[in-house]
């Protein structure tokens, strides 16, 4: 009886650690990507989009070939068993066992919290044959809270504000391997479509940074990028 005891013991011993394990030899942490929450004014935000930017993130991070990405489905229905479907947030205290019904090491979590659009006209554009071209710019600025939680321990292990932005007929930063569909299918070329791209392509390189690279170059960068995303917002404030 002893001996079943100290066998059970070593068991429970070796499976708590098996995430910490598994990535210590190099392989790719697993993840689950739940429905994003909305706590913007953003207009093109309605019933499913959450689950489908959700469901854009998981691609896009599959893509990378450096995680392996639960699909949105399995997900979906353990969180609807738990009643977290609407509110997009795992509740504090519940993030091991999800990952234990899921089979995910991490979940992450993910909360737009600003969108920002603007249209000005620039007094310049073209006119050929009667049809004008040009003369107005677009942009939009978006802002994600990002969430990362251990599955093992239900903690919080990375958390950061990712910002997402336009600037006339591009993207700032990166290249999104993914097209729109669903509800965000009439956002394809709008600022905030491509607001919305940016945001994704900057959550995954921020993820594979901190969770699968972890070189002290990727570090230093998206340390410098929080410095000046925090200065940008205190120089917004008005402080006397």
């Amino acid at each position: 009886m002893r001996a079943m005891k100290l066998l059970t013991a070593s068991v429970l011993a070796i499976v708590a650690v098996a995430p910490q394990v598994v990535l210590a030899r190099g392989d790719k942490p697993t993840v689950a990507v739940t429905e994003f929450d909305n706590q913007s004014g953003a207009g093109w935000w309605s019933g499913g989009v959450g689950w489908e930017l959700a469901g854009m993130l998981s691609n896009e991070l599959n893509a990378t070939g450096a995680f392996k990405v639960l699909e949105r489905e399995q997900i979906r229905a353990v969180l609807d068993e738990q009643n977290l479907a609407a509110s997009g947030r795992v509740a504090a205290g519940t993030g091991a066992k999800i990952g234990q019904l899921t089979g995910a090491q991490y979940l992450v979590t993910g909360t737009v919290t600003a969108y920002e659009e603007e249209t000005a006209s620039t007094g310049g554009g073209i006119s050929f044959g009667g049809v004008s071209l040009g003369g107005s710019s677009e942009k939009a600025y978006l802002a994600v809270d990002l969430r990362v939680i251990n599955a093992t321990t239900g903690e919080v292990d990375f958390s950061r504000t990712i910002e997402g932005t336009s600037k006339g007929g591009g993207m700032s930063i990166g290249l999104y391997r993914g097209g729109f569909g669903g509800q965000l299918e009439s956002q394809n070329k709008t600022p905030a479509g491509k607001a919305i791209r940016a945001a994704l392509v900057e959550i995954t390189d921020y993820l594979e940074c901190v969770m699968v690279k972890q070189t002290d170059r990727c570090m230093s960068e998206y340390e410098a990028k929080e410095d000046a995303r925090r200065e940008r917002t205190r120089g917004a404030l008005d402080l006397e």
